[in-house]
């Protein structure tokens, strides 16, 4: 990946690890002696820091008053590390924070975890732990604790990041796909495909007119400034992420009991992202999103809750796609342009595989 398609990172910051010393990660890094020690301090430490995690104990004490938290765990294996839009580290940062704000949650705190391959340059990890404090920094959710193994010279790939995030639900809110009933319609942010097109564009070398961008994002502004228009008449909040929308209201349809049926029509795609599709073989529906949301919200609300997600910087491009209704529980239906009527079922194995 070239450096012009690396995230912008400060332009004072310099990797704090004498790369002299230590162009790349050694399996000592991760031994729990002094090059541990030295990774940890000047390199997530000297990144993270607040004061929660300068407190430095085996685990972040927080201190949190609320009848309800939302409380998620998710992995990030995405393949290039870099990609145009982002990295494995903003893209882990946004995911978490999506996770919990999908459960109507403000997310307050996340941990990671860094599974590092020996060999790993050490300026690259650097970019990454940077791209990650920069994207928290930005959604004002601070990264509390953590760990970090090293693991042998091909037994892994580069890195893997897990992590956590911890939200707090405020009352009156009840986000659950089982709240999906028959006459809700259903909200999309923005165009989607967008993710997953960009990461095979750069496997695959495709080159497009107008250069391809990851819309990974934190999305809990977002879902905040609906959930404040909305409140309880909006029931259910997804981002549709791995198998894209089509999996998303599958599932979402199979755990309410109830039907979906959406339109073609209206489902924002961009004209590169389709053409991509349609070069590789890929139905849209099924691609891979990190900033977009499905929201399934009361009929009465939905007009006023789309100007909301249009308000803002992340759903301008929002759009009304579809409706719950009671015919074929548990079945996704698409009207197309020309008035045809197919199922949209889940996918079947991975059609898009390390994209997050």
């Amino acid at each position: 990946m070239a450096d012009d398609e690396r995230p912008d990172l400060d332009a004072g910051m310099v990797c704090p690890i004498p790369i002299s010393d230590y162009p790349t990660v050694q399996l000592a890094h991760g031994g729990g002696g002094r090059l541990s020690q030295m990774l940890i301090d000047d390199m997530f430490v000297a990144a993270f820091d607040n004061p929660t995690l300068a407190q430095l104990h085996d685990g972040a004490i927080l201190g949190i008053k609320a009848d309800r938290l939302a409380f998620s765990t998710d992995s990030y294996v995405v393949h290039p590390l870099f990609f145009p839009g982002g990295d494995i580290g903003s893209l882990a940062i946004h995911g978490t924070v999506n996770d919990v704000a999908m459960c109507g949650a403000r997310p307050i705190a996340i941990s990671a975890g860094f599974i590092i391959e020996e060999g790993l340059p050490m300026a690259d990890l650097w970019r990454i732990v940077q791209s990650m404090r920069n994207a928290a920094n930005q959604a004002g959710v601070p990264v509390v604790t953590g760990d970090t193994k090293v693991v042998d010279r091909g037994k892994g790939d580069g890195i893997y990041i897990n992590t956590t995030g911890i939200g707090v639900i405020d009352r009156g809110i009840e986000i659950s796909p089982q709240r999906a009933r028959p006459g809700d319609l259903v909200l999309l942010s923005g165009a989607i495909a967008v993710h997953g097109i960009t990461i095979m564009s750069v496997r695959e070398g495709l080159e497009f007119e107008t250069r391809l961008e990851s819309d990974s994002a934190a999305l809990h502004t977002l879902t905040a400034a609906v959930l404040e228009r909305g409140g309880h008449d909006v029931h259910v909040l997804r981002d549709p992420t791995r198998g894209g929308v089509a999996s998303a209201l599958n599932e979402i349809a199979g755990q309410a009991g109830v039907g979906i049926k959406i339109d073609e029509e209206p489902i924002p795609i961009d004209e590169e992202v389709r053409g991509a599709c349609e070069i590789l073989g890929f139905d849209p529906l099924y691609v891979a999103n990190e900033g977009k949301c499905i929201a399934i919200v009361a009929r009465e609300s939905a007009d006023e809750l789309l100007q909301t997600m249009r308000g803002h910087p992340l759903g301008a491009r929002a759009a009304i796609v579809g409706e719950v209704v009671e015919e074929h529980p548990g079945k996704v239906f698409l009207r197309s342009r020309i008035g045809g009527l197919r199922v949209v079922d889940m996918l079947s194995g991975e059609q898009l595989p390390r994209i997050c």
